[in-house]
């Protein structure tokens, strides 16, 4: 008698497992989703923007008190917009400090997300950047507004499905 055999998937699943931190987040109730590490372990949690504020909080009060970077990335052309967060725990004597990224996928129609500028003041500049050259709003924001870009450019040029303009005004430096 011939055995049946079962088509392998193309595309198998991957289990990730949970980090320190991320064990820690859902022990204390804060909601997340746990992503792959990246190629030096670092962990990846993503966070809906309605939650992004208290779990910086609690990351904060945990003992994340360095804003290394944030950064805003388009996944591609009609897909969500996504602004990362990476924050590091640095101590006295810390050869080797606990970091974590956190990531908010935003709706290309609506990329809102609240500022956590008043967390980390670091990040004032990296956040208008991010609006600046994507389009993300930072609700709360003290001072967003186009950084890099002048105040009247239409559009937000780093996103995947921007259309260059035919022309480019001249503008007088001064």
């Amino acid at each position: 008698m011939k055995e049946e055999t079962k088509p392998v998937p193309a595309e198998q699943t991957k289990i990730v497992e949970a980090g320190k931190i991320s064990k820690w987040l859902k022990d204390n109730g804060f909601e997340h989703e746990v992503m792959e590490p990246d190629h030096l372990g670092v962990e990846i949690i993503k966070v809906d923007r309605n939650f992004l504020l208290p779990i910086a909080t609690a990351l904060y009060a945990y003992g994340f008190n360095y804003l290394q970077c944030q950064c805003g990335y388009d996944s591609g052309p009609g897909q969500d917009l996504v602004s990362m967060y990476h924050l590091i725990k640095l101590s006295d004597n810390a050869d080797r400090p606990e970091e974590v990224r956190i990531k908010v996928f935003l709706p290309r129609e609506d990329p809102r997300v609240p500022s956590v500028y008043w967390i980390w003041k670091a990040v004032d500049w990296q956040e208008r950047e991010s609006y600046d050259m994507f389009g993300i709003v930072y609700e709360g924001h003290p001072k967003l507004k186009r950084l890099l870009m002048p105040e009247d450019w239409v559009g937000f040029p780093l996103r995947k499905d921007y259309v260059s303009p035919d022309f480019y005004e001249l503008q007088d430096a001064f």
